[in-house]
């Protein structure tokens, strides 16, 4: 079974990782409504997005700079690393 353990909420947003991607780089997803998006935690990069505006996007990228590492942390805890 598919975990994804919720890490942070932020303003409506979000913050997860999914169980069953350990084999990626770090990263987490971040879901507010039906929108939802993939950042990469060692560069705050979208990896992809669906239905947030390009300011929210924004938002995001300096959200996960600003939690960088309390987000790795939990990763490095979670799968191992």
């Amino acid at each position: 079974m598919t975990r994804a353990p919720t890490i942070l909420r932020v303003e409506g947003y979000r913050l997860y990782f999914y169980s069953h991607e350990p084999g990626e780089p770090p990263h987490v997803h971040i879901d507010k409504g039906s929108a939802t998006a993939k950042v990469w935690l060692h560069d705050a990069s979208v990896a992809r997005s669906s239905g947030f505006t390009a300011q929210e996007l924004g938002k995001l990228q300096r959200l996960v700079r600003s939690e960088q590492v309390v987000l790795k942390g939990a990763w490095d805890a979670f799968f191992g690393s």
